[in-house]
């Protein structure tokens, strides 16, 4: 057996023994326990700082896009807001303990449908440090010791949260052995993970496709994925024009770098070309590439051929089916909300997808026939995120219909039970 293998069988011991005690405590304890945490997410900023500065300096030299540098970089307003958000979780109602169902058969024999902590979660991510934070608090207000195993770009940083969040456990008197984090990114680590079943009850990857590809075929226990965020946005014909224009520029240019950004827009053939005289105008002055169809570029080449050619470039098949978590967008022109939707179920990601029109037949019609964990009519697909939907924080976006589906937090890191009382039935 390898050094890393005991590791993290080690891991996995320490983390059921944990989530075993973690389960006995009250909704006060737990709560206790988070502010500690954040008190000790405040305490540590310089240590964290540090850290994340020497993860930013390998990932320039690395030459990580800047998308994925602002996903990375921390400063000591996102640490606040750490620490800040980790406060608003121990102040949300605790759901472990809740009754779902409550019923007394014939015979007297109640029944009770609870919910109850999952175990040991284990969480499997890439770049963004902040997961580090969001995953450990979640699970630490729901009662599951979680084991965390981050990307290498983020390794310092990780590491230097996670121990500022073991140690605010180990303040308020619960089990420090909690919140694990793997401090290598060997990947081997991520196989070893996903084989040990004996102690993780399931596994959450977020990250790109290969990372859940990788995790789905080696996974022995029930994986929850957090698959590519290709969100689209429909510009209808019924369309507030310069309402439309508002939501894709924020979709696309607020934070390109993250999975609730959109990545397509299919605008109507009614609307197609005075949309794209403002709002494309707008998002190539905010630096952004266009990869549209052929009436997209004849849209754009009418308007002023030589001045778009550079950042106006005709789209692949693949383009409308890739995340470019970057100043990139694919553009496609459609001739009716059918011809969108369709486009949407056979391109989309199924995590965020949304409409613009004044339309409400057409709307209703989008949200019912779109299947995606989260639909929008006449908003920003940004919104797809714990913190906006008022969980907290979130461990990411499921974009499964098995148990989780949409932001994943309290609620989606529970299980449940059956609790039967009686008083000497028996079957006849």
């Amino acid at each position: 057996m390898s050094t890393l293998e005991e590791q993290i069988l080690d891991f996995g011991r320490r983390a059921r023994a944990a989530s075993r005690l973690l389960r006995q405590c009250s909704a006060e304890q737990k709560n206790r326990g988070l502010i500690c945490m954040a008190d000790r997410i405040a305490a540590s900023e310089a240590e964290i700082l540090a850290a994340n500065r020497r993860d930013v300096e390998k990932a320039e030299a690395d030459g990580l896009s800047g998308a994925m540098l602002d996903r990375l970089r921390l400063d000591a307003k996102r640490l606040a807001a750490m620490a800040d958000g980790i406060r608003q979780v121990a102040a949300l109602p605790d759901p472990v303990g809740e009754h779902l169902r409550d019923w007394t058969r014939p015979n007297g024999l109640r029944i009770q449908k609870v919910r109850v902590p999952i175990g040991v979660v284990g969480i499997i991510y890439e770049s963004r440090p902040n997961v580090t934070s969001d995953a450990a608090v979640l699970c630490t207000k729901t009662g599951n010791a979680t084991i965390l195993r981050g990307g290498r770009e983020s390794i310092h940083s990780n590491v230097a949260i996670a121990t500022a969040l073991s140690q605010g456990c180990a303040d308020a008197g619960l089990p420090a052995d909690s919140i694990l984090l793997i401090p290598v990114t060997d990947r081997e680590a991520v196989r070893l993970m996903c084989e040990m079943d004996r102690y993780l009850d399931c596994i959450v990857p977020r990250g790109g496709k290969g990372l859940i590809e990788t995790v789905v075929s080696h996974a022995r226990m029930p994986v929850i994925k957090h698959y590519d965020g290709i969100c689209i946005i429909y510009v209808d014909q019924d369309a507030d024009l310069a309402m439309a224009e508002r939501i894709v520029l924020n979709a696309k240019t607020q934070r390109p770098g993250v999975c609730n950004a959109v990545e397509t827009i299919l605008v109507h053939r009614d609307v197609a070309e005075q949309f794209f005289a403002s709002a494309g105008k707008t998002l190539l002055n905010q630096g952004v590439e266009i990869r549209g169809d052929q009436r997209v570029l004849e849209t754009f080449n009418a308007q002023s051929p030589t001045a778009n050619r550079q950042r106006v470039v005709l789209a692949s098949p693949e383009d409308y089916r890739t995340e470019f978590l970057d100043l990139i967008l694919a553009a496609k022109v459609v001739d009716d909300v059918g011809e969108a939707i369709t486009h949407i179920e056979e391109n989309g990601s199924h995590h965020s997808d949304a409409i613009v029109t004044a339309n409400a037949e057409t709307a209703e019609r989008f949200l019912a026939e779109v299947d995606s964990a989260t639909v929008y009519w006449n908003a920003s697909t940004r919104f797809t995120d714990g913190g906006e939907f008022g969980f907290g924080a979130e461990i990411g976006i499921s974009t499964d219909k098995l148990h989780a589906r949409g932001p994943m937090a309290l609620e989606e890191l529970t299980t449940y039970k059956y609790v039967l009382r009686g008083d000497g039935q028996i079957r006849p």
